[in-house]
């Protein structure tokens, strides 16, 4: 036997990873169901993919629920440790899910109407009349021209734009998976999933169209740049630890040597892309214009959606494989927190369009996010978890009603145009009022137990200062919210009103369960607070 024939004899085998598929799942079935989306948007008529898509899309993520519900009480990695079921990925993935559902519904939105049959700048007579909610608010073709007899004919010949919800699918699957991901390439992988779908729907609005891809130009450009900064990071971790596991990372720095120099520059650029990801400042700026820009329906979904899937991949890393830099991570983390909370409540006073009112109360939320995580103990894991949940769905229900109040161009943002709104319909001004409370942490709101929590958490790991901070900017962002609300309830509707149009069933559905959530979790949070308090541990 020759040289080479003993190496290749005495080779190890390759052996293939060990999948338990049971614990994949969630993440399957709505992959799954996605695929199925692009096949029925291939292959059926144009009448039947409407109906088909929806019916999908709602059996798909009900199931992925269930499957996740299932899996309760599991903790494991599968995929040859590439993927972590804990504790935390069950919650925030049924978080995600549970958030998911009623976004579909907006989405899926078609009889919301302008109102208006007269014909403006930028929306001829014939399209003014035409619906402009959920998918008739995507443009059937992303380069013709607004108003032209080209869109005209796609709208007509294309009505639904059903594409959208294969792509939100998509997007779904990679939230998912970033929570869970339990090494930093599978992260990344999960981030470019989530992200790509987005860039695309958010330049889909079939009004205001120069601002919708003005706005998914700004996002696609400013994440791909965050992007390379986490695979550098990447990178640099791998070249500190030589393994890309986020506990083989852990063990690395606890048995290494004093020179982490390597180490804390990863770390630090693995942040930026994160930190782009929920928002934060400095890296906030693409916030009010992407939130402004995008179809509405896909704002709400973004905004709520995309911050659990980011902060649950930042817990995990900081949690995870990061444990033993905390006494260098805690006071970068402390100063991001501080400026992200300051700047989002002071830039939200001056705001006078409510998409970008709502854009940075989001950037303020991100900041009391973080104070969970800087606790670094198992109360602000679970707090953290909390808040996202209850965040989500008053975000998303806040967004909803925005779709409901519409002129001749679609959509009334500006908030002088609401000036009245509560008188003229009680009902929907009550509710955005409740959604304003809920984020200023008023009493018998979600957002009241939730930042408590996060302050909590914040006391107990000796973030006082932090805290501190805190309140201020809730009582700086409490300013701007009942200001909103008195506009609504205490002033003169204008002669030129928007009109207040009559949704389906499906936004009322959305709404509903949005202020369902809000009051449930501000009046009895203790379910919820277990829960995520037994959900607070990670598979290492």
């Amino acid at each position: 036997m020759s040289t080479s024939e003993l190496v290749l004899a005495q080779s190890p085998t390759l052996r293939a990873p060990d999948i338990e598929y049971g614990q994949l799942a969630p993440m399957l079935i709505v992959f799954g169901v996605a695929v199925a989306g692009v096949l029925v948007e291939a292959f059926l008529p144009r009448r039947g993919r409407y109906s088909s898509h929806l019916v999908l899309a709602l059996g798909g993520l009900t199931a992925a629920f269930v499957a996740v519900v299932m899996l309760a009480g599991t903790r494991d990695s599968t995929v040859a440790g590439a993927v972590a079921v804990d504790g935390p990925t069950l919650f925030l993935q049924g978080t995600i899910l549970l958030i998911s559902i009623p976004a579909i519904l907006l989405i899926a939105e078609r009889s919301v109407d302008s109102g208006v049959a007269a014909a403006t700048a930028e929306v001829t007579a014939a399209s003014a009349a035409e619906p402009e909610g959920g998918t008739d608010a995507f443009t059937p073709q992303a380069f013709a021209v607004p108003g032209s007899v080209a869109e005209r004919e796609a709208t007509k010949n294309a009505p639904g734009h059903t594409e959208v919800f294969p792509l939100t699918l998509f997007a779904v699957g990679g939230m998912l998976l970033f929570p869970a991901s339990n090494d930093l390439l599978t992260m990344f992988v999960a981030l470019e999933v989530l992200s790509l779908p987005l860039y695309l729907l958010c330049g889909l609005a079939r009004r205001r169209r120069l601002l919708s891809q003005e706005a998914a130009l700004k996002y696609f450009l400013l994440g791909a740049f965050s992007s390379a900064f986490f695979l550098f990071g990447v990178a640099l971790l791998y070249g500190y630890a030589g393994t890309v596991e986020l506990p083989r990372i852990a063990d690395a720095l606890a048995r290494g040597t004093d020179d982490k120099t390597l180490a804390l520059i990863g770390t630090a650029l693995l942040s930026v892309g994160l930190l782009f990801k929920i928002g934060a400042v400095p890296f906030h700026s693409w916030i009010p214009d992407v939130y402004q820009g995008a179809p509405t329906p896909i704002t709400a979904f973004m905004a709520a959606a995309t911050k659990v899937a980011a902060v649950g991949a930042m817990l995990r890393i900081f949690y995870v494989a990061l444990p033993d830099l905390r006494a260098d991570w805690r006071p970068v983390m402390w100063g991001v927190a501080i400026l992200t909370m300051v700047v989002g409540a002071v830039m939200a006073v001056t705001q006078n369009d409510v998409k970008r009112m709502l854009a940075y109360s989001s950037v303020a939320h991100a900041g009391f996010i973080l104070t969970g995580l800087v606790a670094a103990n198992r109360a602000g894991l679970s707090s953290t978890m909390f808040y996202l949940l209850a965040y989500g769905f008053s975000t998303l229900g806040a967004f909803a009603v925005v779709t409901l109040v519409r002129d001749s161009r679609g959509e009334a943002t500006d908030l002088s145009r609401w000036a009245g709104l509560g008188r003229r319909s009680p009902l929907v001004g009550g509710v955005f009022a409740l959604f304003l409370l809920a984020f200023a942490g008023i009493p018998l709101t979600s957002g009241f137990v939730s930042k408590f929590a996060v302050f909590q958490a914040a006391i107990e790991g000796g973030a006082v200062p932090l805290v501190l901070v805190g309140v201020v900017s809730s009582a700086i962002a409490a300013f701007f919210y009942v200001r909103v609300i008195v506009l609504m309830f205490f002033s003169e509707p204008q002669s030129d009103a928007p009109t207040i149009v009559v949704p389906s069933m499906f936004t009322a559905a959305a709404i509903a369960v949005g202020v369902v959530v809000t009051v449930v979790l501000g009046i009895l949070p203790q379910g919820a607070l277990d829960l995520a308090d037994q959900a607070a541990v990670f598979f290492r």
